[in-house]
């Protein structure tokens, strides 16, 4: 059994609210919903939140929602307490980015396929890198992975360095791969991560998938095709609205 899980807070900091936020004529957190609704493995879906009117909305469009804490740091805290509220035993939990409008819930069942029996802990997707802009972008996520596919590490910076050839030419070297930010995780390890404290990794990257790798949790990594486009200010609003028919 696998349940969807959709963090949603209303107090963001750089487009607060933007959970209601209109996108042509249905807000953000309904269409991430509908979206989500049509993947074909998820065995629930609902919406996590902190905020009654982001409740009462979801459930104003026919929407499962419960209340969760406002103090939890990430969507994986949040996750973590939605869970607890959920009738039914689940095996595994999709937290599903509640700022991506446009997800297709092929790339949520895609996730859901890698989630074979008890030996996946935690699972991401990744995307293969094609350029060099993309490869030294600091703003994309790269990951080093071993011979399962499973992380060793994620960083912000390029790694590995390629030595005696040019940067430019780096991504035509070797394999590399941005991550693309959905997670699954195995209940009982979604309760273990929480309980962790925040790691020097962390800190330093700001990522909190490196709180799990430094404590010896096995992310298994998925390629996808998909991309991610998260909303994370009105400017990125404006975009896609421009891009929409």
């Amino acid at each position: 059994m696998i349940a969807g899980i959709i963090p949603a807070r209303y107090a963001s900091t750089r487009f607060p609210g933007k959970a209601l936020a209109d996108i042509k004529g249905k807000s953000m957190i309904q269409r991430v919903y509908e979206q989500a609704a049509k993947s074909t493995l998820l065995d629930t879906l609902v919406v996590a939140t902190d905020d009654e009117r982001i409740l009462k909305h979801v459930q104003a469009f026919g929407g499962n929602a419960v209340m969760t804490a406002p103090h939890h740091p990430s969507g994986t805290d949040r996750c973590r307490e939605a869970l607890s509220k959920l009738s039914g035993s689940f095996q595994y939990v999709i937290n599903i980015q509640g700022d991506e409008p446009m997800i297709d819930p092929a790339q949520i069942d895609e996730l859901a396929t890698a989630l074979n029996g008890e030996t996946i802990e935690i699972a991401t997707q990744m995307i293969a890198v094609s350029n060099h802009e993309e490869l030294f972008d600091k703003g994309e996520v790269k990951i080093v992975l071993n011979d399962r596919n499973e992380a060793l590490y994620f960083s912000r910076m390029v790694i590995p360095y390629i030595k005696g050839v040019e940067e430019k030419d780096w991504h035509r070297h070797h394999n590399y791969y941005r991550h693309v930010g959905m997670y699954a995780y195995r209940a009982d390890v979604l309760d273990k991560i929480t309980m962790l404290p925040v790691s020097s990794l962390e800190k330093a990257e700001s990522l909190e998938q490196l709180r799990w790798v430094e404590h010896g949790y096995r992310i298994k990594c998925v390629v996808t095709g998909f991309e991610s486009h998260c909303i994370d200010t009105p400017e990125d609003l404006e975009r896609m609205l421009a891009k929409m028919p």
